[in-house]
C-alpha cells in the first residue's frame, strides 16, 4: 500500500532561521498521526509544505507516491482545518460546507446531499441555516470539520484546530475527532503542542524540537520509552538522573528516566519490599489536584524527584508527606528507562 505523506530529507530555511532541517517520515494512508513540540519546532511548516502553502528548500515531500514540488494547494488531494475556523460569517452553515462542492461543480441537489451528510455526522443536522456567529466555538469547529471532509479529501491537515476551546468542550472534542476519523477513514495528520492531545487520538506521532524529529512511535513507545532527554521532558512529565545520584540509586551513572506516577511514596522508615530501588528525600512542595496529588522530593543527593499519587484509590494520606517531611521513594527496576548514552548527552 502506498504511504499517505512521505518526507524525503526535507529542509525548509528562512534565513539562517532552520525551521525543518533535514527531516524525513512517513505517513501510513489512514492514520491519525500527530507532530507533536513547542513553538517554533517545525511542525507547522511541515504542515504547510503538505498543504502547499509553502516549498521545502530541498528534499522531496510525496502524497500518495506523487512529488508535490510545486504543485499548487488547490490541485492537492489535502484539506486544512484551522484553529480560527475561517468560515465565512455572511453565510450560512449549509452554505459553508456546501462550498467546496460548489467550486468544484458539483450540481445544487447533490452538493445540499453532501454537506447534509457532513454536518450530520459533526452532529449539527438541523443547524444549517445558522450563521457561524450564532453558533459556539465548538459548533463553529465541527462545521469548520465539516467543509474541510465534504470533498473527501485523501489527507486532512488539522494545525491545532482545538486550541481555542476550553478544556472541558477540547476533551470532548478530541473523542470525536477521533470516532471521526475512523468512520471516513481518511489520513489525519494534526499539529499541536499539546501532549495529552498527541498521546491520546494518535496512531503514532513525531516529537519536533529545533527543527528536527527526536522520536516517532505510537504514543505508548513515545511516553514509556523516551530516545531523548527532551522527549522524557517534553511528553508527560518525567524524572531524570544521572551522574553520581544514578550511580548511587540504581549502580551505573548513565542517565534514566522514571515517571512520577511509577513511584511509591513511603514513610523513610518502611522497606520497600519487592523493590530494587530506593532513595530517601525531603518534601519541598504538595499540590492537591482532585484525582491526584503531586509531590517535589529533593534528594539528599541534591537532585530533585516529582511524585505523583492518585487519591481515593485505597492509599491512606499519611499525614507525615506534608512539606519538610522525610520520605522513602521506591520503584521496580522494570519502570525505569535508560536513555541512549548519545541522546542523554
Amino acid at each position: 500500500m502506498t504511504d499517505a505523506v512521505v518526507f524525503a530529507d526535507v529542509s525548509r530555511h528562512y534565513g539562517d532561521v532552520r525551521a525543518v532541517d533535514c527531516v524525513s517520515f512517513d505517513i501510513a494512508d489512514g492514520e491519525f498521526f500527530s507532530m507533536l513540540g513547542p513553538s517554533g519546532s517545525g511542525k507547522t511548516t511541515c504542515l504547510r509544505l503538505i498543504a502547499g502553502f509553502d516549498q521545502p528548500d530541498s528534499g522531496r515531500v510525496m502524497i500518495h507516491g506523487s512529488d508535490v514540488g510545486g504543485v499548487p494547494p488547490y490541485a492537492r488531494d489535502v484539506n486544512t482545518v484551522f484553529q480560527d475556523y475561517a468560515l465565512f460569517p455572511h453565510m450560512s452553515v449549509q452554505a459553508n460546507v456546501e462550498y467546496g462542492p460548489m467550486i468544484r461543480g458539483v450540481p445544487p441537489a447533490e452538493r445540499a446531499r453532501l454537506a447534509g451528510e457532513m454536518l450530520d455526522l459533526v452532529k449539527l443536522g438541523g443547524l444549517g441555516g445558522r450563521r457561524p456567529s450564532a453558533l459556539s466555538g465548538g459548533q463553529r469547529q465541527r462545521v469548520a470539520l465539516a467543509r474541510a471532509l465534504v470533498n473527501r479529501p485523501a489527507v486532512l491537515l488539522l494545525d491545532e484546530p482545538l486550541g481555542a476551546l476550553d478544556l472541558k468542550l477540547r476533551e470532548q472534542m478530541q473523542v470525536e475527532l477521533k470516532a471521526i476519523q475512523r468512520q471516513v477513514g481518511c489520513t489525519f495528520i494534526y499539529v499541536t503542542h499539546d501532549q495529552g492531545e498527541a498521546l491520546s487520538m494518535s496512531d503514532r506521532l513525531a516529537v519536533f524540537n529545533h527543527g528536527r524529529i527526536e522520536q516517532i512511535g505510537t504514543p505508548e513507545e513515545i511516553y514509556d520509552r523516551p530516545q531523548t532527554a527532551f522527549v522524557a521532558g517534553f511528553v508527560g512529565v518525567s524524572n531524570l538522573l544521572a551522574g553520581p545520584i544514578a550511580q548511587r540509586v540504581a549502580g551505573r551513572p548513565a542517565t534514566f528516566s522514571i515517571r512520577p506516577e511509577k513511584i511509591r511514596m513511603l514513610p523513610p522508615t518502611q522497606p520497600a519490599d519487592g523493590e530494587l530501588m530506593s532513595v530517601t528525600g525531603t518534601v519541598a512542595s504538595r499540590q492537591y489536584f482532585g484525582a491526584s496529588t503531586r509531590y517535589a522530593v529533593v534528594l539528599d543527593g541534591g537532585s530533585e524527584l516529582t511524585v505523583i499519587r492518585q487519591n481515593g484509590g485505597g492509599q491512606a494520606e499519611p499525614q507525615d508527606f506534608a512539606p519538610g517531611s522525610t520520605v522513602r521513594l521506591a520503584w521496580q527496576h522494570s519502570q525505569v528507562h535508560w536513555l541512549p548514552e548519545e541522546a542523554a548527552r
